[in-house]
């Protein structure tokens, strides 16, 4: 199967990014999953029916496409070549409303390495094969054909869009597409942490009568993950800061026991978006909330 190409160049140059929709559909054509984003460079919300991800979003949010609803909702997983969604309501509103184009990167079978700065991007010409490279605000995109798992704050300045994400479209590049080279795959896989000394015994009391970890039970998991989802939805204020709350709450109760799944964590860091705050501003808070924990 031919990989598609991201759009190509029209007879006016980059300048069709300044009307979103034509430059939208142009990349569809091409089979490049879009999704318009708004202010702040980030998707539009859920819609009513669906804040809180209460419709369970797409299936385990693993699968691009618009959702059964009447909103351009979930972020990534809207992301569609369709036209006829495109233009439709309530995508040709939100098109009107919309500042730039963003595509789902794993759905066009490509993965981007965003490199945030000049550091990193001094780092990529010495690291990783050449390949087509896109101008961004401070840094570049440098664009691989092939699928990864997507994950931020590799290395300094550096995050990797694939998988269950979006990158914006900034225009076609300069240099041709490679195949994505095992030295990017390798930036995803963690190295071990060092062991901890075991804790002394009797330091943690045990509960009697509690008997198999009561965070496996699937209703108070899922029970604790939509309470956490409706708190952050609900936040009227200081919504930075009801996200690293509810990330420490729900990592306090269920972060020890190997309960969370990546599933769970896609939740809650798609109703952080919902809520305006990027896929960065989630990965830091999660940190934070896991070092505080020393997790």
């Amino acid at each position: 199967m031919t990989q598609p190409t991201l759009i190509r160049r029209g007879r006016d140059g980059v300048s069709a990014l300044s009307d979103p929709l034509p430059t939208a559909l142009a990349l569809a054509a091409a089979g490049v999953p879009v999704l318009p984003l708004r202010r702040g460079k980030i998707p539009f919300g859920n819609c009513p029916a669906c804040a809180g991800n209460t419709c369970g979003g797409r299936p385990n949010m693993k699968t691009p496409g618009p959702c059964d609803c009447p909103g351009v909702c979930h972020a990534w997983a809207a992301a569609t070549t369709d036209p006829a969604v495109i233009v439709s309501p309530p995508w040709a509103a939100a098109w009107q409303r919309a500042v730039c184009v963003a595509y789902h990167p794993g759905a066009a079978g490509l993965t981007v390495v965003d490199l945030d700065d000049a550091d990193a991007i001094a780092w990529a010409h010495t690291a990783l094969p050449a390949t087509r490279t896109v101008a961004t605000t401070r840094g570049e995109h440098w664009i691989y054909r092939g699928v990864m798992t997507s994950h931020n704050a590799v290395r300094p300045g550096v995050d990797i869009k694939s998988s269950m994400s979006y990158a914006r479209y900034l225009g076609p590049g300069t240099g041709h597409l490679v195949d994505l080279p095992d030295a990017v795959r390798a930036l995803a896989v963690k190295k071990p942490s060092p062991a901890r000394p075991a804790p002394p015994a009797g330091a943690v009391p045990s509960r009697a009568g509690e008997g198999e970890c009561r965070h496996r039970t699937p209703a108070y998991l899922e029970r604790g993950i939509a309470m956490a989802e409706q708190r952050i939805t609900e936040a009227r204020s200081a919504v930075h800061a009801t996200v690293y709350r509810t990330f420490l709450a729900v990592l306090s109760t269920h972060g020890r026991c190997a309960c969370l799944t990546d599933a769970h964590v896609a939740r809650l860091f798609a109703a952080a978006q919902t809520k305006g705050e990027t896929a960065r501003h989630c990965s830091d808070a999660w940190a934070n909330a896991r070092a505080t924990l020393g997790l």
